[in-house]
């Protein structure tokens, strides 16, 4: 099957759900800055998942140059990721009214802690289809990264009972960990004509 339409879709839904979260943000009723204080944790909130959707975006797109076709299981591997990913403006949007309450900082971490889960699963479902010689598999390796990251969640959704900004600080800290450009699937590709 060819990957073009699991591209365009994908790019779709990541589009939906960029546009969604800006629709969370009130116009305030008042024109002075006075007005906009209450709207710094759902700007906030709208802020760091935007970035997090576009650290996906730019992943999966790179992933997806690494491989010629997709099978059934990688349709529904990616379909599982589009899932946590689409739960995004929910949980920033609860998070933000409700300034970083810890159940609602917890549930943002979850859904976060998923999503990276669910790129796992479609990194491996991609390694398995192509094989472990697969430009993939090269770039990917043992994916130091990809475990940290799911680790660094875990531990936020629990820093969030006690310690909600400690979570945040997390949050924030594993997005910059990935908003750093990742070369390993660059290094492994041949270079563009």
């Amino acid at each position: 099957m060819n990957k073009t339409r699991l591209e365009a879709f994908s790019d779709g839904v990541m589009a939906i759900i960029i546009t969604i979260m800006v629709l969370e943000l009130k116009v305030p009723h008042s024109a002075d800055l006075a007005a906009l204080q209450p709207l710094l944790p759902v700007f906030f909130g709208y802020v760091l998942s935007f970035v997090y959707v576009g650290i996906y975006w730019n992943n999966h797109h790179h992933m997806l140059h690494t491989v010629k076709h997709v099978s059934g299981g990688v349709l529904w591997a990616n379909l599982h990721l589009l899932f946590w990913l689409s739960l995004f403006p929910f949980v920033t949007g609860w998070m933000g009214e409700n300034h970083f309450a810890p159940l609602p900082t917890a549930f943002y971490g979850a859904v976060l802690m998923m999503a990276a889960i669910a790129y796992w699963i479609l990194s491996n479902t991609l390694i398995h289809e192509d094989g472990e010689a697969s430009l993939l598999a090269k770039a990917v390796g043992k994916d130091v990264k990809g475990r940290l990251s799911i680790v660094f969640y875990a531990t936020g959704i629990l820093f969030s009972f006690f310690y909600h900004w400690v979570s945040l600080a997390i949050y924030v800290s594993v997005a910059l960990m990935w908003l750093v450009p990742d070369r390993r699937i660059e290094r492994v590709l041949p270079p563009a004509k």
